[in-house]
């Protein structure tokens, strides 16, 4: 496309849009008619400037005066609790049922992962000696020892903050680390299941592997499930640098960015929750039994949540992103 041609044939109707825009008073009917005309040629001129012959100052203008176009058609709003509603019952679990074909193998791989870690270290002292001296070991394993004096060594509500704004940040950096074609996801993937994987052989050897489950239980299967969401977007997301799709990369990026950025509000809920249960439910004095039936109930609600809500929201549409009012422009792209 040559810019200079395309300029001067649609020039006069951004100046027109800009003048319609620049009005002190109310526009007719007829004016305002031309305005949403105007608006809609000027968000396709937009959209085909970006995909062909971007153009740094032109580009500028344009959206410019696409969003001041577009506040006046559709009118300012502010976020309320319709937002926060449709997010949470539709846009949120939607974003995790569709990323689930990431987060589940995930899930899976990650979590043979730490098994088969748990399992190398249980089965050679050598190994276990090269993680600390044999009188740590035993200090962390004994009755009352490091693991188990870790989940009281606080009072439960400190613990909780401290256990929920630990977890959100991983989960955030596994989120944001995505763009970077998902390498430091899997790294820091690997350090989770490295530190669960050593915790279970360790314990394992002591023949307290039941504690260890007793504690891990509770609050892990809704705090692992959350990260390994967040991971599989993260992945997702670098995927999507290498392979955009019948979309435009900017679109594919600026789309599975968005849902990203409101996966990691949604999963800082379901942290929270687990944060709850790991600062109150796993150090206390219930059975062991009961205990883990509160994690598997909180895990059980939460996939019942993603898939019921999620999959019904998924299949009328909803993807995840922002409302279709609040999105750029843009023209379809064929494959």
């Amino acid at each position: 496309m040559d810019l200079d041609v395309f300029v001067t044939a649609h020039r006069a109707e951004w100046d027109r849009l800009e003048q319609l825009l620049g009005r002190g008073r109310r526009l007719t009917g007829a004016e305002a008619d031309e305005l949403v005309a105007l608006y809609q040629r000027a968000s396709t001129h937009l959209s085909l400037i970006q995909s062909s012959t971007p153009d740094a100052v032109l580009t500028g203008r344009l959206t410019q005066l696409v969003a001041r176009a577009r506040a006046t058609v559709t009118g300012t709003r502010r976020a309320g609790w319709r937002d926060a509603a449709r997010f949470f019952t539709s846009a949120f679990p939607a974003a995790v049922y569709l990323s689930r074909r990431w987060w589940i193998p995930t899930a899976v791989l990650s979590t043979l992962l730490g098994v088969l870690i748990g399992w190398w270290v249980a089965m050679n002292p050598e190994v276990q000696a090269s993680i600390a001296a044999p009188e740590e070991l035993r200090a962390m394993t004994e009755p009352g020892g490091g693991y188990e004096a870790y989940y009281s060594s606080h009072p439960a509500a400190s613990f909780a903050a401290q256990v929920w704004t630990n977890n959100a940040q991983a989960a955030a950096v596994c989120l944001v680390a995505g763009a970077f074609l998902g390498l430091p996801v899997l790294w820091i993937l690997f350090l989770n299941m490295a530190n669960l994987g050593v915790g279970l052989g360790l314990m394992a050897s002591a023949g307290r592997l039941d504690v260890f489950l007793g504690l891990i239980l509770p609050h892990g299967l809704l705090e692992l499930t959350a990260v390994f969401v967040a991971a599989g977007t993260g992945l997702r997301l670098g995927w999507t640098v290498i392979d955009p799709g019948p979309r435009t990369r900017r679109a594919a990026l600026a789309e599975q960015g968005r849902a990203a950025l409101g996966m990691a509000v949604g999963l800082a809920a379901v942290l929270f929750v687990s944060g709850l249960i790991e600062g109150f439910v796993t150090p206390s004095g219930l059975p062991t039994w009961a205990r883990i039936a509160i994690g598997v109930a909180a895990e059980a609600v939460f996939l019942a949540y993603v898939y019921v809500l999620g999959g019904r929201a998924a299949r009328a549409g909803e993807v995840g992103d922002v409302e279709a009012a609040d999105r750029t422009a843009s023209l379809p792209t064929a494959a």
